[in-house]
């Protein structure tokens, strides 16, 4: 079994049924989970310096970790996520 990061991307405000959804969602993967991590405050460091990072529609809200056979079943998985912009998945490679 292979891991694959999903990275939540896009924010707004949390309605009860946004967090509905996402309770939902993450109830029906709880048996192929490895880690939910939320984030919070953001910085971005870059060579033209450092600049916060506001909640909105490009930022990095969290990700979770999942175990999946291929990266087209971990894209079935995260079809069924009510994500706010998108989710990006990624392979683990190695650890």
């Amino acid at each position: 079994m292979k891991k694959f990061v999903l990275l939540h991307c896009g924010f707004e405000m949390p309605t009860p049924e946004i967090m509905t959804a996402w309770g939902a969602w993450f109830e029906s993967i709880a048996d192929r989970t490895v880690e939910n991590i939320g984030f919070g405050a953001a910085r971005e460091i870059s060579a033209e310096g450092t600049k916060e990072l506001p909640w909105g529609a490009d930022s990095m809200t969290g990700l979770t970790i999942i175990e999946a056979e291929s990266l087209d079943e971990a894209e079935a998985v995260a079809q069924g996520n009510p994500f706010i912009a998108s989710i990006r998945i990624y392979e683990v490679r190695g650890g």
